[in-house]
């Protein structure tokens, strides 16, 4: 179990996060929602150790250090990767220092996306690149799988396929944190959506329940956010206004 406890993180004064509390059991996909600049990136950072904050975060009821961190794998489309290296180096890598390293799923989901495993990274396009941050991050044996924005520059129906690949292979220990703003595409495969606004959790709440009450998730995160439907005609009003 992932737990967070009481997380803040500050950059120069300004509160990224603010007292955030949160548990993720194993075997959950978790869809991570918000506003750009809500603070998703900034608590998948904090949970991995690359930012400095205050509170706890504990997994398995341990604190996180490099006894238990591979465990946990990320993928981002920061690009994380050797680029001058090839797949089959990363494999060779990652085999070296990931004991439960996955083989046979990397092979499967390399073809699946159909990327060569001799080219040098810096050679793949920013679709290609991406995929194959996450085919580490799924291969790499971690009960818990941080995904930032991994689809970013993936056409819709290599994005739809994968969602389903994703559902067929996840082992029921696995947990995935998915962050994305494509909410309507992952609203059928996540299981329980989270919602953070201005540092702080402001909805959590399982698709089982949203489905008893009737409610989209689309839906239900504008409710939360109390989302304004006229403010685009009053924008465009104002503009036409200041126009003439």
């Amino acid at each position: 179990m992932l737990e967070i406890k009481n997380l803040s993180k500050s950059y120069t004064g300004k509160r990224a996060l603010n007292d955030v509390s949160l548990t993720i059991p194993r075997g959950e996909i978790v869809g991570l929602f918000g506003e750009n600049g809500a603070g998703k990136t900034t608590l998948m950072k904090c949970i991995l150790g690359f930012h400095g904050y205050s509170g706890d975060i504990t997994l398995d009821g341990a604190p996180i250090t490099t006894k238990n961190i591979a465990k946990i794998s990320f993928a981002t489309s920061e690009h994380s990767f050797f680029p001058n290296l090839s797949p089959q180096g990363h494999k060779e890598f990652y085999e070296e220092h990931f004991p439960d390293f996955s083989e046979k799923r990397f092979n499967g989901l390399m073809d699946f996306f159909e990327l060569p495993k001799h080219r040098a990274l810096k050679n793949f396009s920013t679709g290609q690149k991406n995929q194959f941050e996450v085919i580490l991050a799924l291969c790499q044996g971690a009960d818990y799988i941080l995904m930032d924005e991994p689809f970013a520059g993936n056409d819709v129906f290599n994005r739809e396929d994968f969602y389903k690949v994703l559902l067929g292979i996840l082992e029921p220990n696995e947990t995935v944190l998915l962050s994305t703003h494509l909410i309507e595409e992952v609203s059928e495969f996540i299981g329980r959506a989270v919602l953070i606004r201005k540092g702080k959790i402001v909805g959590d709440v399982t698709t089982m329940e949203l489905e008893e009450e009737g409610k989209t998730l689309m839906n239900y995160i504008k409710e939360t956010y109390n989302y304004r439907a006229d403010r685009v005609s009053k924008a465009l009003d104002e503009i036409s206004g200041e126009a003439k």
